[in-house]
């Protein structure tokens, strides 16, 4: 009977474990400290990971450990390498949290462009009924006027893209890697995108070359009143440089972010006295974990330990 353990079930909230019980011995750990992993694995031969990290020191002295399913895309907290040499498969689960990324995405444009908890507020606070005519409201902008650039063509950032061509805005991107040519938008250099758009939507992973892509030099480019979002990786956006930004121009720019470079917020993160701001809102990463998407991301990892277990079925 094989052993499969869960490290950090708390990541993925509430979901039916009961699927998991045909596939041998199955134990559940909330959350898992560095200092207790290697106990707690050392007799699995399945493991499933969200955050928690798997490194070499660890690696290198597990005897049984066959199979590292990462309960997520990324497999940045795995040490690839030293799994190769211990011939340990590593699966992630792909495309599971799409929509519910996109969904977010569109939440912060409406939250900036529209502003409904103003409106709310107006007729929670009994001000409706004051006034002498049938109507009430502020200036603000239709986002089928607006030029919208995607850092990062994958396929969130590709499905942002059709959603907003699909609200009639202009479509401009900038590919990270320098390989991504797609015919539907336009490709644009990213100081070039940064000059010309109203929002700025970030999806990319986090890697060499997109570490900082955003610096106060990339950040004086941006159009005033525009908007500029990070549902992609901490790290994209250099947050001391947002931070002096906001400083000094503290009405140029929106700004809503979704990841940060370490997570949760440290209690003493200059964003924090930010917050008390209109024009910036932060999300504690949660733009990926839509009911269906983490139903989707479970069926996903269960569906690489049966691919697993059927592919050692079929060897023997």
């Amino acid at each position: 009977m094989l052993t499969v353990v869960f490290l950090d079930t708390k990541t993925l909230g509430d979901f039916n474990n009961s699927i998991f019980d045909p596939l041998g011995k199955v134990i559940y750990y909330e959350t898992t400290n560095s200092e207790e992993v290697l106990d707690r694995i050392k007799e699995a031969d399945i493991v499933v990971t969200n955050k928690v990290k798997l490194n070499r020191k660890i690696l290198e002295n597990l005897t049984k450990l066959k199979l590292i399913c990462v309960a997520a895309t990324g497999t940045n907290n795995i040490d690839i390498e030293a799994c190769n040499e211990k011939n340990i498969c590593v699966e992630n689960v792909t495309g599971y949290s799409t929509n519910s990324v996109v969904q977010l995405t569109f939440s912060f444009i409406f939250h900036f462009l529209q502003n409904i908890e103003h409106y709310r507020n107006f007729t929670q606070q009994g001000l409706w009924q004051e006034q002498s005519v049938f109507t009430y409201f502020k200036n603000f902008d239709e986002i089928s006027c607006k030029k919208i650039g995607i850092i990062g063509l994958g396929t969130i950032g590709k499905k942002v893209g059709e959603v907003a061509k699909a609200f009639g805005c202009e479509v401009n991107y900038y590919s990270t890697s320098g390989k991504n040519n797609n015919s539907s938008f336009n490709r644009l250099e990213l100081n070039e995108l940064l000059q010309a758009c109203d929002i700025v939507s970030i999806h990319a992973p986090l890697n060499e070359k997109t570490q900082s892509l955003i610096s106060i030099n990339e950040l004086n480019l941006l159009k005033k009143g525009s908007i500029l979002l990070n549902l992609g990786r901490g790290g994209i956006i250099c947050e001391n440089s947002l931070a002096d930004f906001f400083t000094m121009y503290p009405d140029k720019i929106k700004v809503g972010l979704d990841v940060l470079e370490s997570e949760p917020i440290e209690r003493d993160h200059r964003f924090l006295e930010m917050l008390k701001l209109d024009n910036f809102l932060l999300t504690p990463h949660m733009a990926w974990s839509s009911t269906q998407a983490r139903e989707a991301l479970i069926a996903g990892v269960k569906a690489n330990i049966v691919k697993f277990i059927q592919g050692i079925s079929k060897k023997k």
